[in-house]
């Protein structure tokens, strides 16, 4: 539970025999013996870091100008993680950027403006990783707004204009964030100081940033190296925002490339071309994914690429010729457009006569793979949550027998209990932090229990939900912040969909039986509390600055809702279903975490579901078959066998480009960068490690931001749709 001046810079403690290996796979330039700079080796990922020689002692890192600075970062992340989570359901971490942009802003200011308070004055890697922290602090909470929030207006669960909705919306947020911040408290000692050496948790990302903030502070080539990483992110944020802006005006010639379309074109509209261009396969020169494929590496990558020729390459198709499935043509069209197909249809009829649309028949297999596959690996941890369950009630014990102690009482159970909870705890590891630098615990149990009674306010008053709901929300979210640290730690990927799914699943049965518009309401709110929880713990545990992720926690509760309201303002095509069916299905934005939402709130509390018998079949067969690859995965490639598990596909990835819809857009540019990645990895290791991570975390940020911009451009009616060339866009 340390505060802001834990000795470490950036993550902390744990875990594994092969360190070497480990150290090496997130920085290839470690060496075993000391560091060209003359610093200390790191021998060990889980204990803290040796000081970086030449720096001097900062006694106090949280300063005025580092949580500033790391605010405006972090807000830049929060908008762009919005517009990319609307696109792809997927949002990054504001870490890197925040490290690496922020030690230039500082670099500049102390430079500039050297004997200025607040301003000027010495820069170490303690102020750095505060930053660092409030940045991660002001870029979270995009996952509520990108998946349960436009679920309840699909569903017509709040009003008609999520502008008139702010309120109610600030208050869920408000909830997230600071029930999640102080609930999250006591994780960090689970997780950090006793557990993460016997689980080997590594949390790369958190590792990673902390090795490039020693690295950037020193002494020697440091400071050079830091240039080099600033200007490169850069570079490609510039770039990247210039670019999204741009070819909004030309979208076919610089954005979206339709090459199946240009080929039926040139063939004078004559050719089977427009055949693959129905089915989505183009080419989106998208900075953003370009840069994730980057980070996420082959295997994601590949699994949503594979995914995606399985969906809309094999599947989509023969469900079309077989008659399982059928798309929507314009009748008006020209004779030369009347072969265009749109295949991403996702109206619903209760007809017995009705036939869906190939988007829709894949959403249930790709929900039911994102469920299932995600519960498997919870369950198959769930030692994890039952040992931190009895660390808590020993803790808890313990204190309260010392607290009674201390106020001259005494009770013969109380205290058998906590020397047996003492004996137990007698073999765990001292925290590194002295106790002045910690999170008293007043504070976290106190913050805790108030944030839950304004839980079942909000809930009560807000969404007409009884408090009993909210209670378990909350409880709920800090059960499933136990598996999103755990994921995060080992995969370095946090799994907010089996947070969010399962707390579906548990308030579609503790909802069974009531109205229809409540029991919707309370599954998706239940989902919303719950995974923002584990969202705001995960964050805070990976690098636990508390006051620096709270100040940052306070500007996302505001800003994330008012980016949300924006895009909402400019692209209707998310939310409002009353919009013709053709103007839906061309939205820009696919929000398959949206559609995953509404289908489970949808499930699990109607009484009948518009699924075809194929559909039904399938889905249960891919659900079976996920689940078997998690019991393969757990109990079979394990000691000497665990590398393997790099080969076997990623079923969440799979599950997106199932539920994504026909378009190969966003598969294609993650498969690019991880390719680019890879071979740049493999040929010129030294130039990736220095380039190869700014450039993807600039890239990722430069198109966010963009689309934040464009979405202003959209409400002020200058943007490419208003002023736009149509040129190269299959029917124009």
């Amino acid at each position: 539970m340390a505060s802001e001046k834990p000795v470490l810079v950036g993550v902390a403690e744990p875990v594994a025999d092969n360190q070497t290996a480990a150290r090496r796979s997130l920085d290839p330039s470690i060496k075993d013996e000391q560091s060209d700079s003359g610093d200390e080796a790191i021998t060990d990922l889980f204990a803290s870091f040796p000081p970086i020689k030449g720096i001097h002692e900062e006694p106090q890192p949280l300063t005025v100008r580092a949580v500033l600075i790391g605010m405006v970062l972090g807000s830049l992340v929060n908008a762009s993680n919005v517009y990319l989570g609307l696109r792809s359901g997927f949002t990054f971490p504001a870490t890197l950027f925040g490290a690496i942009f922020g030690y230039g802003c500082v670099t500049i200011l102390t430079k500039i403006a050297p004997k200025i308070p607040w301003l000027g004055g010495p820069f170490g890697p303690q102020e750095n990783s505060i930053i660092q922290a409030a940045a991660t602090g002001s870029g979270g909470l995009a996952g509520l707004f990108v998946a349960g929030l436009p679920a309840m207006y699909r569903l017509n669960l709040l009003s008609d204009n999520p502008r008139d909705d702010f309120g109610r919306i600030l208050t869920i947020t408000f909830i997230c964030c600071f029930f999640g911040l102080f609930a999250a408290v006591p994780l960090r000692k689970f997780f950090i100081i006793q557990v993460s050496r016997e689980l080997n948790l590594v949390f790369p990302t958190a590792t990673a940033t902390a090795m490039a903030i020693r690295s950037m502070h020193a002494v020697g080539s440091g400071a050079a190296d830091a240039v080099k990483k600033i200007k490169a992110m850069a570079y490609a944020f510039v770039g990247a925002f210039i670019h999204i802006i741009v070819s909004q005006y030309a979208d076919g010639c610089l954005h979206n490339w339709h090459v199946f379309n240009w080929f039926y074109i040139w063939g004078n509209y004559n050719n089977s071309a427009i055949l693959a261009d129905n089915w989505g396969w183009y080419i989106q020169l998208t900075p953003a994914f370009f840069g994730s494929g980057m980070l996420v590496g082959l295997n994601s990558a590949l699994s949503w690429f594979g995914g995606t020729i399985l969906a809309w390459g094999i599947i989509g198709p023969l469900l079309v010729h077989y008659g399982e499935a059928v798309g929507i043509s314009d009748p008006d069209a020209p004779d030369k457009w009347k072969p265009l197909v749109n295949y991403n249809n996702m109206g619903v009829s209760s007809d017995p006569d009705w036939i869906p649309s190939p988007r829709y028949w894949m959403l249930w297999p790709g929900v039911m793979v994102l469920i299932v596959y995600s519960l498997f690996e919870f369950l198959l941890h769930f030692r994890i949550i039952w040992d931190g369950i009895k660390y808590a009630v020993n803790e808890a014990t313990i204190n309260m027998n010392n607290t009674m102690q201390a106020r001259g009482k005494s009770y013969p159970w109380l205290e058998k209990r906590a020397a047996k909870a003492a004996n137990a705890e007698s073999n765990l590891l001292e925290d590194f932090a002295p106790a002045d630098q910690q999170v008293p615990m007043w504070v976290w149990t106190l913050g805790t229990f108030v944030f839950l009674i304004v839980a079942i306010i909000v809930c009560e008053l807000q969404f007409n939900m009884n408090g009993g709901m909210a209670v378990l929300a909350c409880i709920l979210g800090v059960v499933f912040a136990f598996l999103s640290i755990y994921g995060n730690a080992v995969t370095d990927c946090t799994p907010l969909t089996a947070s969010s799914k399962a707390s579906q699943l548990v308030f579609g049965g503790v909802t069974r039986g009531e109205p229809m518009d409540v029991a919707q309401t309370a599954n998706l709110i239940a989902g919303n509390i719950a995974s923002g929880t584990a969202d705001v713990a995960t964050n805070l545990v990976c690098d636990f600055r508390f006051y620096a992720q709270a100040l940052g926690s306070a500007i996302a509760m505001f800003l994330a809702p008012g980016v949300f309201v924006l895009f909402m303002s400019a692209y209707p095509c998310i939310w409002d279903t009353s919009l013709p069916e053709d103007v839906q299905a061309a939205c820009p934005f696919r929000a398959p975490s949206v559609f995953a939402w509404k289908a489970v709130a949808e499930a699990v509390t109607l009484p009948r579901l518009p699924i075809p018998a194929s559909c039904t079949y399938f889905t249960i067969a891919v659900g079976i078959f996920a689940a078997l690859q998690s019991i393969f995965k757990n109990f079979y490639l394990v000691g000497p066998r665990l590398k393997y598990r790099n080969w076997l596909p990623n079923w969440m990835s799979i599950g997106v480009a199932f539920v994504l819809g026909a378009d190969s857009g966003y598969a294609n540019a993650i498969m690019g960068g991880a390719l680019a990645s890879a071979l740049w990895k493999k040929f010129r290791p030294h130039s990736f490690e220095m380039y190869g991570f700014a450039i993807a975390a600039g890239l990722i940020a430069g198109e966010g931001l963009a689309g934040v911009v464009n979405a202003a451009l959209e409400l002020g009616k200058v943007s490419g749709s208003f002023y736009g060339t149509a040129a190269g866009i299959p029917g124009a």
